[in-house]
């Protein structure tokens, strides 16, 4: 008999996710676009996007390996509260310092709560759901992310160009607090595991672990992330820098109007990863993980038309272009995302899942710094040009895309 999806223990996660996701997407919306802003610099603003995503590279292994050795729900819990505090700091030392370093620090740090984190989470699912759910639990899990990307940014977005930053912060950290709060009450199965040594005996032994199994057992699932962490570098990470600096600083709307329309085309990308979560959950098996490369190259596809808008229409009608191909990219990507997490969580033995999780997510997110480095010094570079560098990304990732077949192909055939 098949178990139900929607537990109480799952939904109690799944509801403490809309929660703390809705304050992690705002708040990391308002913090780069004030910044932007300010100085009107994308070189400025990719390099403090780089800095801000190195920490979440590091600390996701480390996340991996306290999600299968710590209650998870202690994990989620005492980082919600840690972020929420955070946030307070922040709001105290605002005006009193120099701002690029607050605000580079800050996102820093928000970037390695968000690293540790997810591991958490994605390890739950096995936890709490049976395997034959894996897949609906994922797409569930991925809605909810990417409701809470939709809401985040345009609330955030009209609640910044109304009343300020201050206003935004105040509301994240009580989103924060109160999925801490809400977590308190989940219940995880949990086994406590004997250290191997002292703690970096037991963090290199896990890590150790981890690694092996995907090189050895299973290589096949390396050599997938290693496309996914590609295309970050080359389709991702132009999106990052893109969306806020086109919006804010080259359609050439006026700034209240600039910020509100940024926030709009944030909402786009999540709504599109909302409509391919649910696509997933609808789909269930139709879209089976053979069919990665067509996704990929559908994502690739979906960046000439911007490149086309920037070239040759102005103002609402190129906006109205990205908000489009944006909502497709991540539409297709979330699809491709959902099959590969419930592939690795069905393939990877339970006491390895969080840390596998971890190492592949911190693979995939390396080349994130670089590519929001290079996409911020490109825009600048390509002043009055930026559909070049928004062309140069979308040939990247479609070379990326089509030479990618025969690594989905060995997915299929293991």
């Amino acid at each position: 008999m098949k178990q139900k999806l929607f537990t109480r223990d799952f939904t109690m996660v799944v509801l403490g996710q809309i929660v703390s996701l809705f304050g992690n997407a705002a708040v990391r919306f308002a913090l780069p676009l004030y910044l932007l802003n300010l100085t009107g610099s994308s070189a400025l603003y990719g390099a403090v996007t780089a800095c801000a995503f190195i920490p979440a590279v590091l600390l996701s292994p480390v996340g991996g390996i306290v999600a299968d050795r710590v209650n998870k729900r202690n994990v989620m819990v005492s980082l919600d509260f840690l972020t929420s505090g955070l946030i307070l700091c922040f709001l105290l030392l605002l005006d009193k310092v120099n701002i690029t370093a607050l605000l580079s620090v800050t996102l820093m740090l928000l970037y390695s709560i968000a690293g540790a984190y997810q591991p958490s989470v994605q390890a739950s699912i096995p936890a709490l759901v049976s395997p034959d759910n894996f897949v609906p639990a994922n797409s569930v899990i991925n809605a909810v992310s990417s409701f809470s990307a939709l809401t985040g940014p345009v609330l955030g977005g009209i609640l910044y160009s109304a009343y300020g930053l201050r206003s935004v912060l105040w509301v994240c950290a009580g989103c924060f607090a109160l999925s801490a709060i809400m977590e308190i009450f989940i219940r995880i199965p949990f086994q406590k595991r004997p250290a191997e040594g002292s703690v970096l005996q037991t963090a290199r032994a896990d890590f150790c672990k981890s690694v092996r199994f995907i090189r050895r057992e299973r290589p096949v699932i390396g050599q997938g992330v290693l496309v996914a962490c590609s295309l970050n570098l080359f389709l991702s990470a132009m999106i990052i820098i893109a969306l806020p600096y086109l919006v804010t600083e080259v359609l050439g709307f006026d700034r209240v109007l600039a910020n509100r329309l940024c926030g709009f085309a944030q909402g786009a990308l999540a709504a599109g990863g909302l409509f391919g979560g649910i696509a997933v959950g609808v789909l269930g098996k139709r879209v089976s993980i053979k069919k990665a490369p067509l996704l990929l190259t559908a994502c690739a596809l979906c960046v000439f038309p911007m490149a086309a808008a920037l070239m040759f229409a102005d103002g609402i009608v190129c906006y109205a272009v990205i908000m489009v191909c944006c909502f497709a990219i991540m539409a297709f990507s979330t699809i491709f995302s959902v099959q590969i997490m419930s592939f690795v969580q069905s393939e990877t033995p339970q006491e390895l899942i969080g840390k596998v999780i971890s190492v592949l997510m911190t693979i995939s997110m390396c080349a994130q710094p670089l590519g929001s480095a290079l996409y911020g010094v490109l825009f600048e570079l390509c002043a009055g040009f930026e559909w070049a560098a928004v062309l140069f990304s979308g040939l990247a990732s479609l070379l990326i895309a089509l030479t990618a077949g025969k690594v989905f192909r060995d997915f299929v055939s293991e």
